[in-house]
């Protein structure tokens, strides 16, 4: 179920999150994401915001399904972004086998926690075997709304870690950190890059 408070926050300020957070040059996340990637690879942008990684993912030649639940972000990343984009929630992934990546930076945060196994059942059954799966999360121990009300569910990075290997990915790579968001809190992350097995 998708949170409507959460997705009416990201329409309002669809327009100062792609003008604060515009972005033209891969990061050493999306680097390692993209060089494992086979050339010319099709890619799930999985809450694709404004499409920032989306069009980086674009130019270096992959071809992107971006979505989105908010349809002003949507708007921006097909309007002024130029990759593909549609509305679309994380209940809304059916694919079989389809993509080489899924590329879910600071989306899934959104999903309740409850809901969170489906959502990672889902994303490795659309994958590609030997596919490429990065996540991106808040990390800590509970959940709550923003000053923007925006829904988060937070994890501890060893709860991700087992999450994501219960769901039968192997992990890659882990990366922490802090940063400053949208509702100008400073927040601990996980990066993780993760993989679905060959066999």
């Amino acid at each position: 179920m998708s949170d409507l408070k959460t997705i009416e926050a990201y329409n309002k300020n669809a327009e100062d999150y792609h003008t604060r957070f515009h972005i033209t040059e891969p990061n050493k996340a999306l680097k390692m994401f993209m060089n494992s990637l086979p050339t010319g690879g099709r890619v799930l942008d999985l809450g694709c915001g404004p499409g920032h990684w989306s069009l980086l993912m674009q130019n270096a030649g992959f071809e992107i399904d971006a979505t989105d639940a908010s349809e002003e972000m949507v708007k921006i990343a097909k309007e002024e972004c130029g990759v593909r984009a549609r509305q679309a929630t994380f209940d809304e992934i059916s694919d079989k086998n389809t993509y080489d990546g899924v590329w879910a930076n600071f989306s899934l945060l959104h999903a309740n926690r409850e809901d969170f196994p489906r959502h990672l059942a889902a994303i490795y059954q659309a994958l590609k075997p030997g596919g490429a799966f990065h996540i991106g999360m808040k990390l800590g121990t509970d959940a709550k709304r923003d000053r923007l009300d925006r829904f988060y569910t937070f994890y501890e990075e060893d709860d991700l870690k087992k999450h994501l290997t219960t769901s039968g990915f192997n992990i890659l790579n882990v990366k922490t950190g802090e940063e400053v968001g949208l509702a100008c809190t400073k927040d601990a992350f996980a990066l993780i890059l993760a993989e679905k097995p060959e066999n």
